[in-house]
């Protein structure tokens, strides 16, 4: 009998904009050293595509993008351009081989912003793309605050935009709007009817723009536009790390990442921008694959898969076993017997109230050097009696 082939693991396609919405975080401005590195780390790390900056922003931003272009690192630099000549002239100048030529798609914002209504919006993308292909670019669409839009002048943007020549429409939650059964609902029609690549921008102001940009790909999307370290406006986009593991390992997705080099990514990212990375951060911070339960210690030590979420070799890391208030007998002898220390029987209840009393006192987890010592006093006690 005949196995059936397995199915090919979708490729969803990363473009990462820390170096252009990261760098609107408020405070956070890169040199040009750090955007370099920024970008090398990047490209190491296996990323396709950066969205490297904004050249309309003037000749320094433009000298950076330059720069980041020429470095010949085999990934596609993006530059975020708004819809119109002046900022196609001035990608030209940066060197860059792409760009995403942004017009917003709600009313709202083409109201105040532009002072344009839905046709003359598509019109310009009619002229617009065009124009930038003939400068010899690679032209993404990207639809501001599409979250906020009407549905059916998204589709119109889409078919304008593929018309036009574009390879790839962004829907972008530029408020943060949204939650994950809208955002399948806004990005699942597009998709179906659309022939153009959909990318998916997520903001976190409601700490969804991860669940949001799964859910963008699940409707459909083979994009997802991310940040290192969860960077950008207000409260940030969705994380890179987040997003990569969890569309690897929870959703059988390609990406093509190196998951191991996201950790110093994030450190590198992290004292570029002077944003440490908090220890309990998903994937990437130092504490997200520590245990202090004693009642998940115990089943660690027995098998790991008892408390295990997402697999820490998957990222070059391991389970760390930390005492503190909660820790158990079981944890405090495997932190005994890395020192060569047996814990018997009758200290080991002594023990854990002596290591509970001190965890409280200092509010902070202990080191095996101060256990080993509060072993040495519970025996001490015990031999006194």
């Amino acid at each position: 009998m005949r196995e059936t082939p397995a199915t090919p693991a979708p490729t969803i396609f990363v473009n990462d904009t820390t170096l252009r919405d990261g760098e609107q975080t408020p405070g956070v401005a890169f040199t040009l050293a750090e955007k370099l590195a920024i970008a090398e780390a990047l490209a190491e790390a296996g990323v396709p595509e950066i969205e490297a900056g904004t050249p309309a922003m003037g000749e320094e931003e433009i000298e950076a993008l330059r720069a980041i272009a020429s470095r010949g690192l085999g990934l596609r630099v993006l530059a975020w351009c708004r819809m119109g000549k002046a900022d196609i002239d001035a990608s030209r100048r940066a060197g860059v081989g792409a760009v995403n030529l942004s017009i917003p798609a709600s009313d709202r914002l083409l109201s105040v912003k532009l002072g344009l209504d839905r046709a003359e919006a598509l019109e310009r993308v009619r002229r617009y793309v065009p124009m930038a292909l003939d400068a010899g670019f690679e032209v993404a669409v990207g639809a501001e605050d599409a979250s906020r839009a009407d549905p059916d002048h998204l589709l119109r943007l889409a078919e304008a935009a593929a018309e036009a020549g574009a390879f790839r429409l962004r829907l972008a939650d530029t408020v943060g709007a949204l939650d994950p059964f809208r955002t399948y609902d806004l990005v699942a029609p597009i998709a179906r009817s659309s022939g153009l690549a959909i990318e998916f921008h997520g903001h976190d102001d409601y700490g969804l723009a991860t669940a949001n940009t799964l859910a963008a790909v699940r409707a459909g999307a083979t994009h997802v536009s991310v940040t290192v370290g969860a960077l950008g406006e207000r409260a940030g986009n969705a994380c890179l790390a987040e997003v990569a593991a969890a569309l690897e390992s929870l959703m059988g997705a390609a990406t093509g990442l190196d998951l191991e080099k996201l950790p110093a990514l994030a450190e590198r990212v992290a004292r570029a921008s002077g944003r440490a990375v908090p220890e309990g951060k998903a994937i990437v911070g130092r504490d997200v694959f520590a245990h202090e339960s004693g009642i998940h210690v115990a089943g660690l030590l027995a098998d790991p898969e008892t408390y295990r979420g997402a697999d820490p070799r998957l990222f070059g890391r391991r389970h760390r076993i930390v005492i503190g208030k909660h820790s158990g007998a079981k944890a405090l002898a495997h932190a005994l017997g890395e020192r060569g220390v047996e814990l018997a029987a009758p200290t080991a209840a002594r023990l854990v109230t002596l290591v509970r009393r001190k965890a409280t006192r200092l509010k902070r987890s202990l080191t095996v050097d101060e256990v080993v010592r509060l072993h040495d006093e519970a025996c001490a006690g015990l031999q006194a009696r």
